[in-house]
């Protein structure tokens, strides 16, 4: 897990995200727990439960920057899920335990990327000497065959002579595939494969849950085929190298360490969970949002989740929920729900003043994004000050007239104002433009200052 300390952590959130610096606070002090939980005597560790965080905040502030960002800055395991994709145990849809499993694989996954890279070394040198003796298959024979003709004169010279040939010639070989030389030639390669029909079982209950892994179970039946194919001994040595740091990695291993990642510093980002706030039981499409809640409360709560992995405890997962709670607020919540996210963090609007600071200061700020974009069509576009002001503003008041969605009104202003540039940038190679605000005026003025229109157009 990452040992960050919170200012770091805020430090780092600061170069792509503008503002925010209570959500950006609560997220890092939450991340340090998590080291701090893991250095307390091991018998007091498992009394420690993570305090799990609500970000309230309209859309386009900045809640799932953060949460994509934070993923990024740690090695802790991290899955993003819409609460509204879920529904209630007995409706069709996703059941609340399938996020579990989600993070799960994925962990799987990256820690056996990550052990695959660390036997990538012994896997090529293994690779290397199956695609020797794929060009050289009469080797063998040469070295077997030799002494027992020459068997009663027995000759020293002729024996040591026939052992070097071989040798010689397969040191050359490999002295010309290391340096690129055999790179086009073509080899005979069996590829394995095996095909798996694809059985989908639809009901309430996971395949995880059922405790039955098809795959597992058919897998010593079915023909383990392969696949003759004609490859260049460039993408050969590839396939080889893949295959053999496969039966390299211990599996076992493997998900014992994915299982405990995700257990001990694991995060699930729960997004848009004002959708299933509801006030009333409701009709139609509403009625399962409390069901979700009730379905959601035993994870959040800590729970052991089925998997195909195995169990795996979510006692220690760190759950960020998020949502705009414009319809509803966090008090409509049920209780015991509302009891398990006691850190609440409300995230600002955004006015002129932080859509400069977003179009000019990240590290992926969308002026910098446009201008590299355009380069690479040898167009050079420079935006004066006054042109980012204007853009700022323009993008505040429409957000006011219309619906407030925050910095992504920026996206929309941005692609309208460079429209004819983007389009006639190939025919226009080595020319330099100069946004200033007149430009911007000129092409926002008509579509900004007639509402019904801006509310299609921006």
């Amino acid at each position: 897990m990452s040992n960050l300390k919170p200012s770091e952590i805020v430090g780092e959130l600061d170069k792509y995200i503008v503002g925010q610096h209570n959500a950006k606070r609560s997220v890092a002090i939450a991340l340090r727990n998590r080291w701090r939980r893991q250095q307390v005597e091991e018998d007091f560790r498992d009394e420690i439960a993570p305090k799990n965080i609500i970000m309230i905040g309209p859309t386009g502030v900045g809640k799932t920057e953060i949460a994509r960002r934070l993923s990024r800055l740690t090695d802790s395991p991290f899955i993003k899920v819409e609460a509204s994709k879920f529904t209630e145990v007995g409706y069709v849809g996703r059941d609340v335990e399938s996020m579990v499993r989600d993070i799960l694989e994925l962990t799987v996954n990256a820690v056996k990327s990550k052990e695959q890279e660390a036997v990538r070394e012994k896997a090529w040198r293994i690779s290397e000497e199956r695609l020797l003796d794929l060009l050289l298959p009469k080797s063998a024979p040469q070295k077997s065959t030799e002494p027992e003709k020459d068997q009663k004169e027995k000759p020293i010279e002729q024996l040591t002579c026939g052992e070097e040939l071989p040798l010689s010639t397969r040191e050359k070989l490999r002295e010309m595939l290391r340096k690129g030389k055999l790179d086009n030639r073509y080899v005979d390669l069996d590829v394995s494969e095996r095909s798996m029909p694809v059985v989908e079982i639809f009901s309430n209950v996971g395949m995880e849950e059922m405790g039955i892994n098809f795959k597992d179970m058919f897998g010593g039946l079915l023909p383990k085929g392969t696949k003759k194919r004609k490859v260049k001994v460039s993408e050969a040595i590839q396939i080889l190298t893949q295959e053999e740091s496969q039966r390299l990695v211990d599996m076992d291993r493997v998900v014992k360490q994915a299982i405990e990642k995700v257990e001990q510093s694991g995060i699930i980002f729960l997004d848009e969970i004002d959708k299933i706030a509801g006030k009333d039981g409701g009709h139609g499409p509403d009625v399962s949002r409390e069901g979700v809640q009730r379905d959601l409360l035993p994870i959040v709560e800590g729970s052991t989740v089925t998997t195909k992995y195995g169990p795996v405890k979510t006692d220690h997962i760190l759950f960020i929920a998020s949502g705009a709670f414009h319809a509803s607020k966090p008090s409509d919540l049920i209780p015991e729900l509302q009891g398990r996210f006691p850190i609440r963090v409300e995230l600002d609007s955004l006015g002129k003043k932080e859509f400069i600071r977003i179009l000019t200061e990240p590290k992926n700020a969308l002026l910098l994004q446009y201008m590299a974009l355009l380069k690479t069509e040898g167009v050079d576009v420079v935006f004066e000050n006054e042109a980012v002001e204007d853009i700022a503003k323009i993008a505040e008041e429409v957000n006011n007239l219309t619906e407030n969605i925050g910095a992504r009104r920026l996206h929309t202003i941005m692609e309208r104002l460079l429209e004819d540039i983007l389009f006639d940038a190939p025919d226009m190679k080595g020319q330099k433009f100069i946004i200033d605000g007149k430009y911007v005026n000129e092409k926002l003025k008509d579509i900004k200052d007639n509402e019904d229109l801006s509310r299609y157009i921006l």
